[in-house]
């Protein structure tokens, strides 16, 4: 029987696709659609990550540490409206374009800061709390992603309860657009490899 992963090795699991889906993005450049493809994936999982971890995540830091869990988790959530924003303004450009590139450059800069402060300072904190309970709280984590929405809502709240109702509702939505979305085929997925 595999073993369950921990929240931590489930966060990072996600970081770490986040980085592989953008660069695949920057290996295809002059290739418009196969950057679109890699453009839509990445959005697709940061999209879904950021709120997985609003709604398992952020509640149990604020429970479990605190004051110090309230701060930790504020910071973060402003931290995921920027990207959120920055997403948001990208899904009216053409992936490729050079001021889509500079967006998602930044992006790319402002999330790896962040995850590399969850990774050092946020899940260390946190998982000692969570003992056993952190595989458990990993599978709520991968669930709540199977229902987020897949495009990033700014204007959406970002606590539960409030953003788990929008976000119920966002998703259908959501995923109807994805069904006429352009994501890597299996193809796309072997060139990058290679």
């Amino acid at each position: 029987m595999a073993t369950k992963q921990t929240l931590t090795q489930a966060i990072k699991e996600d970081h770490e696709e986040m980085y592989e889906y953008h660069e695949n993005y920057r290996k295809f450049a002059g290739d418009a659609d196969s950057q679109a493809r890699w453009a839509n994936q990445l959005r697709w999982e940061i999209a879904r990550h950021a709120v997985g971890e609003e709604l398992v995540v952020y509640p149990l830091m604020e429970k479990h540490l605190g004051a110090q869990g309230l701060k930790l988790a504020d910071h973060d959530r402003e931290e995921h409206q920027h990207v959120k924003e920055m997403l948001y303004k990208m899904e009216s450009m053409t992936p490729g374009s050079a001021e889509y590139d500079k967006i998602l450059e930044r992006m790319m800069a402002s999330l790896h800061e962040h995850n590399d402060s969850e990774e050092v300072n946020d899940l260390p904190l946190l998982e000692p709390h969570l003992g056993e309970g952190s595989q458990q709280v990993a599978s709520q984590f991968s669930l709540t992603k199977k229902f987020a929405p897949t495009r990033a809502h700014p204007s959406a709240p970002n606590k539960p309860p409030f953003e788990t109702f929008a976000g119920f509702l966002a998703a259908p939505i959501d995923k109807l657009r994805d069904a006429f979305t352009k994501f890597p085929t299996n193809e796309t997925k072997e060139a990058a490899e290679s």
